[in-house]
């Protein structure tokens, strides 16, 4: 999913783990979640503080702009998701139930998962905690246009409705398979989703729903690259089921990804000022994972932790942000943005057009960095407390 599930380590410029001491597992339960919530209340001071229009138009003329799509919705959007007849559904890749062979497909299953190293599982359990938290990505997709009525029939809504439904496979898919490996601390992984949902996210939109859209393009791009590596990297490893379960993810983002970046499309078609300014405001906020307040009770650094896996795997890392960054200055054709920009608008123009280098000038320290690697281990309860090595 996206928003942003999905993503994997999907964070940006900050993904990378700081070198600060590995924390005490034995620090009691009410000092880190005192610190997580601190964490969260800091983040959610700064979007605030950092907060400034980028456009004289107001939220509620952007969402009349986008309300004025209805009908080119319909036809460019609508047509992006699967009928449920031909969609694939989670039972159609993990083992039947119903069939008498279950128990010794489980077994297969359990067998090759033993095959498989804790850091991956980290990874895989961070996508699919992103993925569970659902509810807050349809709260936050209805509100980008206005549309919250379960029963309308406008092409928003319709599509709101069933991305939504296409996305609540991932989450069940990958869900079960974790269930059934035998892997992972499954009562802890809940609990993690469950505080997700508690804790919602940070989506520094301020109820633009310019920004809101380009947000969703980001997020659905980070998920589907992070999906795909650990596609990728579960064939690697030898569990070709695996990887089927992972790309079959993947291949939804994908189009989710082609949906939104055709409703930003229209934005910088329609009024191309407002949204390079939107796009430079989503930047310099940076484009938070979002499951960035994810949390199981004892780690208040849990998603760095997690998103530092992620990087040292190259499931998602900050070459990934780079490439997305620049795939989308291209695709919007951002560099080309001529007449009809403020001199604000020429200014977010300039921004967005060098960020990609700036970031790959980022990565290539942080290579130079990794040359001499400093490693140490961390425990994580996804993984009944065992300990994954992260570069610090």
């Amino acid at each position: 999913m996206v928003m942003m599930s999905g993503l994997a380590a999907y964070c940006s410029l900050s993904m990378t783990t700081t070198g600060t001491a590995p924390l005490s597992w034995n620090t009691r339960a009410p000092p880190a979640r005192l610190a997580f919530q601190r964490r969260r209340r800091m983040s959610t001071i700064t979007a605030t503080v950092t907060c400034r229009r980028e456009s004289a138009m107001t939220a509620p003329e952007k969402a009349d702009v986008l309300r004025s799509l209805d009908g080119w919705a319909e036809s460019n959007l609508l047509p992006l998701l699967k009928p449920v007849e031909r969609a694939w559904q989670p039972h159609d890749l993990l083992p039947d139930s119903a069939s008498p062979g279950f128990r010794e497909a489980v077994d297969e299953l359990r067998a090759r998962a033993r095959e498989i190293p804790d850091d991956y599982y980290v990874c895989l359990v961070g996508n699919m905690v992103t993925e569970e938290a659902l509810p807050t990505y349809h709260a936050a997709l209805n509100s980008f246009v206005g549309y919250d009525s379960p029963s309308s029939a406008d092409a928003w809504a319709r599509w709101s409705r069933g991305w939504t439904a296409e996305e609540n496979r991932h989450g069940d898919l990958l869900n079960r398979y974790l269930y059934l490996c035998g892997r992972v601390d499954v009562r802890r992984v809940e609990q993690t989703i469950h505080h997700l949902i508690n804790a919602g996210m940070r989506l520094a939109s301020d109820k633009c729903p310019y920004r809101g859209f380009i947000y969703t393009a980001f997020q659905e791009r980070a998920t589907a690259v992070s999906h795909g590596n650990t596609a990728r990297r579960a064939m690697a490893l030898g569990d070709a089921s695996l990887a089927r379960i992972c790309g079959a993810i993947a291949s939804d983002e994908k189009r989710h990804e082609a949906a939104y970046t055709r409703v930003v499309d229209q934005l910088f078609a329609l009024t191309p000022d407002a949204a390079v300014r939107a796009l430079e405001y989503m930047m310099r906020e940076r484009i938070l994972m979002p499951a960035y307040y994810m949390f199981d009770g004892r780690d208040p650094d849990l998603f760095r932790h997690y998103a530092a896996v992620a990087q040292r795997l190259g499931v998602y890392t900050t070459a990934d942000y780079a490439d997305l960054v620049q795939f989308f200055v291209d695709r919007w054709g951002v560099a080309d943005l001529g007449p009809g920009l403020t001199g604000e608008g020429r200014q977010a123009q300039d921004y967005v057009c060098r960020l990609p280098e700036r970031v790959r000038r980022m990565d290539q320290l942080d290579a130079r960095r990794r040359l001499q690697p400093q490693t140490r281990q961390v425990p994580f309860s996804w993984l009944f407390d065992r300990h994954v090595e992260l570069l610090t």
